[in-house]
């Protein structure tokens, strides 16, 4: 019910996963991954063991292929089932039940797995892998790069409703969930691909955001040790954030305002805050809400 690619960047090290089915919410059931570790996705007449299985092995030291004959090793029903497997070396693994709906299959290459079933025809998978290892760019735009071509070959027969894209770091830790790079799903949506590469840019563009306004000393507790370069460089990356996002979304904008307030620009501070609060008034509340909290002091002067 599902195509997929899983795929090792090997520049970098990430680990990611892209997959879109004719069901809903693909992103709970297809893809399961850990930084440093691997990248799993299990689909057909699914079972969702095999993704945490297929990672654990190999977070215990198990390649690609052995990941893949231990959890459909313990399945009675793996004729069924569809898996796909990158190890964090850039082994891959794909299996194919001869059960599975056609049109089914799987290809393997150097660092990259697809698979898919109930598909328009084979060529899905082998645009798919075409079109991924002839792309450029980071790891996530090549898994899209593929997923467009796929789409374009026929994709899923049934049609197009879920997707999911996934990036994990290349860092083991013992806190993976801090080394996922991208999370995107699209549960329910007639073109989820393309949508995927409009949420894209704008994930990129919260990170951003999020590397701000989550940071000590540049925005959390009292403004300290913040170089003229780190400055500038957050300055410009929220002024780039909110020009990408554009005026439906100001974030990026009114934190870009704090900032220049903590660091002492009060004329651009105060000028960008009145364009703030012409767009939006309540934002005025707003900025007096989070004044108490250090987020800024003498908050009147801005309002």
């Amino acid at each position: 019910m599902t195509y997929s690619i899983v795929a090792r960047d090997p520049a970098t090290g990430e680990l990611g996963i892209g997959a879109q089915s004719h069901f809903f919410g693909v992103g709970r059931l297809v893809g399961w991954g850990e930084a440093g570790v691997g990248v799993a996705a299990t689909q057909a007449f699914v079972n969702v063991d095999y993704g945490p299985g297929a990672v654990a092995a190999m977070r215990a030291g198990a390649g690609a292929q052995a990941a893949v004959d231990a959890v459909t090793a313990a399945d009675p029903l793996s004729a069924y089932r569809q898996l796909g497997v990158v190890d964090a070396d850039g082994g891959a693994a794909t299996f194919t039940g001869d059960r599975c709906a056609p049109a089914a299959t799987g290809l393997v290459a150097d660092g990259v797995a697809v698979q898919g079933n109930m598909l328009a025809s084979e060529q899905v998978c082998h645009d798919l892998m075409e079109a991924y290892q002839g792309a450029k760019g980071p790891l996530a735009e090549r898994i899209l790069t593929a997923m467009m071509a796929a789409e374009a070959a026929g994709g899923d027969v049934r049609g197009s409703q879920s997707a999911v894209l996934t990036v994990y770091s290349a860092q083991r830790s013992d806190t993976p969930w801090n080394q996922v790079l991208i999370d995107i799903r699209v549960d329910d949506d007639p073109d989820p691909v393309a949508e995927l590469s409009r949420l894209l840019p704008r994930h990129r563009a919260f990170d951003v955001v999020g590397a701000v306004i989550f940071a000590p000393d540049l925005m959390i507790g009292p403004y300290r040790n913040v170089t003229p370069e780190l400055l500038g460089e957050k300055l410009t990356g929220l002024a780039d954030a909110a020009g990408l996002l554009g005026t439906q979304n100001r974030e990026p904008d009114f934190w870009r305002a704090v900032l220049l307030a903590r660091s002492g620009d009060i004329d651009a501070a105060r000028a960008l805050f009145a364009n703030l609060f012409g767009y939006r008034p309540a934002l005025r509340e707003f900025l007096r809400g989070i004044g108490p909290l250090g987020f800024l002091d003498n908050v009147e002067d801005y309002l």
